[in-house]
């Protein structure tokens, strides 16, 4: 059997060069399945809201130092982001989950809150599916409510639906990247009975700049019903690495812990985790990039007579006029891979915005696909 021997060395390189591939060759990416697919010669991706710029190279780099620590367990890794999210946010220390990126922490809610004898979960539609998905599989009723016109969540009817269980609020919104005003959510949070728990997941906050949002963070220290996620995996770069957190009250956590699988964040995602929060460009880089190259993408598509979704996120969702699920497969036949079909938003199609050199290969094959 042939086995090839990296180095501390030989990996940095390697990760330089994956570094260098993001920055000049965007028609190369990597994900996962089954809404991503493996990394694929001249396909430009802009299918699952990744970050196109990648993680920070101070998250890089404590990567490959963390290299030789792969066989430990991860546990003081844990701890110091833990303590670094903590603060960050203004709570305790206990007050603090982590997870295999937030998809674990909305899977942990699932199974915590939701099922035939916990109750209903109540979520927008359309929403990110994948919460959904799993309270159903954990034999709960799963209730959709369906957007306001101006695509904020419909409170007072997710409200009135819920039965106990969980509330899913994804805010800013996933596949429709809007938002649902501040000043609604938090009176909805404080009026929502104790025994129905609330889900705000924050996976896109970075990117929102309206002054009609904010995180409800601090709300959590005055409601016992109230769970916040958010995830490294879109503004910090780190979609392939995982790793995701919630904020809620002690109680709350201790009540979702029996139901995570022990260590389940790996040191290096910790690692880079924690080094991506010291790095103070990170973030500011990347909301300026993101908004550049939206503008830019928005604008030409409003000269193609295309309207779409006042956006807060990292993505967009284009109005087409016309069924999408074709629109797709011709996009996919040009190599380029564009987000799935929303039933609800049937004629919308959900765009990543990638780099402008992407966006500008995007934009001349939607054309040509539209005329």
């Amino acid at each position: 059997m042939n086995t090839i021997s990296i180095s501390r060395r030989n990996f940095a390189q390697l990760l330089g060069a994956a570094a260098a591939a993001t920055l000049v060759r965007p028609e190369f990416s990597f994900a996962k399945q089954p809404e991503h697919v493996a990394a694929t010669a001249g396909v430009v991706r802009l299918s699952a809201n990744e970050n196109p710029y990648g993680p920070s190279p101070k998250a890089l780099q404590a990567i490959t130092d963390s290299f030789g620590l792969a066989c430990r367990y991860p546990d003081e890794h844990n701890s110091i982001l833990i303590d670094k999210l903590a603060k960050l946010n203004a709570v305790s220390h206990d007050q603090i989950l982590l997870g295999d990126g937030s998809s674990e922490i909305l899977k942990l809610c699932a199974e915590t809150f939701t099922g035939k004898e916990r109750g209903t979960l109540v979520a927008a539609d359309p929403t990110f599916e994948a919460i959904l998905e799993q309270a159903s599989a954990n034999g709960a009723e799963v209730v959709k409510v369906p957007l306001t016109s101006s695509f904020a969540h419909d409170l007072p009817k997710m409200g009135a639906a819920a039965q106990r269980g969980l509330i899913y609020v994804c805010n800013p919104n996933n596949p429709t990247a809007s938002i649902t005003p501040n000043d609604q959510l938090r009176d909805f949070i404080t009026k929502t009975p104790r025994a129905t728990m609330i889900l705000v997941d924050e996976a896109y906050f970075h990117y929102a700049d309206s002054p009609d949002y904010e995180s409800v963070i601090p709300l959590v220290k005055d409601n016992s019903n109230l769970i916040v996620a958010r995830t490294f995996s879109k503004v910090y770069g780190m979609a392939g690495l995982r790793c995701g957190y919630c904020v809620a009250q002690k109680e709350t956590i201790e009540r979702m812990r029996p139901y995570q699988m022990w260590d389940s964040v790996n040191i290096m995602a910790l690692a880079a985790a924690s080094a991506s929060l010291d790095d103070p460009d990170q973030v500011p880089n990347g909301q300026r990039l993101n908004k550049e190259v939206k503008e830019f993408t928005v604008g030409q598509l409003d000269k193609m007579g295309y309207k779409t979704i006042p956006s807060q996120a990292n993505f967009i969702m284009i109005d087409c006029k016309r069924p999408v699920v074709p629109l797709i497969k011709a996009m996919k036949e040009r190599g380029i891979q564009v987000g799935r079909l929303f039933p609800a938003l049937s004629n919308h199609m959900r765009l990543t915005i990638g780099k402008k050199s992407e966006m500008e290969t995007f934009l001349a094959a939607f054309n040509a696909v539209m005329t």
